[in-house]
């Protein structure tokens, strides 16, 4: 199971030039594996934009390595980006997906979607002082700031997940369901979730979608 979440994969490509450069210029200074795994978590947060609208379910331009170059990208890019640079420093880390409902989805979003449930919400599990530890460096901060919601910290000894509630009390992020954690990103999987939850995703309605 660890030997698996060290390898390079299809969707993440940890042996990439880009990413291998990438982990080592966030780390840089650190000693332990531990500062070396908080040092990636804010990397990746808040050097990689979060954008829902770089949806792409062409399964040959989604790699951890493309989102990196890109600098910016939903859940499940910026997770396979954490779990990239994880593995290019010999941490294990694997993906994990959950379905949850944001309360506090713009309702711009909620127009694309046609539902306030976020399908394969992705997050990162990382093995590191002895046990697995999720992390969802997804949020940047200056887009919780926008929300009034407290950017997501993590110390690497504890889990990090979406807050229930922002700032004011107000619901925010429900988890509905959650589908496990895997070595690399369950493509097929993936797409029968969104076929399920946003079919108008494949009859060539929503222009953000590529296929």
């Amino acid at each position: 199971m660890i030997n698996l979440a060290l390898q390079p994969s299809r969707f993440i490509d940890s042996q990439h030039l880009h990413i291998i450069q990438f982990a080592h210029l966030s780390t840089k200074g650190c000693i332990t594996q531990l500062d070396k795994v908080i040092a990636l978590y804010y990397a990746v947060r808040d050097g990689i934009l979060y954008d829902p609208y770089t949806l792409d379910l062409n399964p040959n331009n989604i790699k951890a390595s493309l989102t990196l170059t890109r600098g910016r990208g939903y859940c499940i890019e910026k997770s396979m980006v954490m779990a990239a640079a994880c593995r290019s420093l010999g941490i294990p880390a694997r993906l994990g997906f959950a379905n949850v409902r944001n309360h506090l989805a713009t309702p711009k979003f909620v127009e694309k979607l046609r539902t306030d449930v976020f399908v394969f919400h992705g997050y990162v599990s990382i093995y590191v002082a002895g046990k697995w530890v999720k992390c969802t460096p997804v949020f940047n901060q200056t887009l919780c700031e926008r929300f009034g919601v407290p950017a997501l910290d993590f110390d690497g000894l504890t889990d990090s997940i979406l807050q229930p509630y922002n700032d004011t009390g107000t619901p925010f992020m429900e988890y509905l369901t959650q589908h496990g954690e895997f070595d690399d990103l369950p493509f097929d999987l993936f797409i029968t979730e969104l076929k399920t939850y946003y079919p108008h995703f494949f009859t060539g309605e929503e222009v953000f979608i590529e296929e």
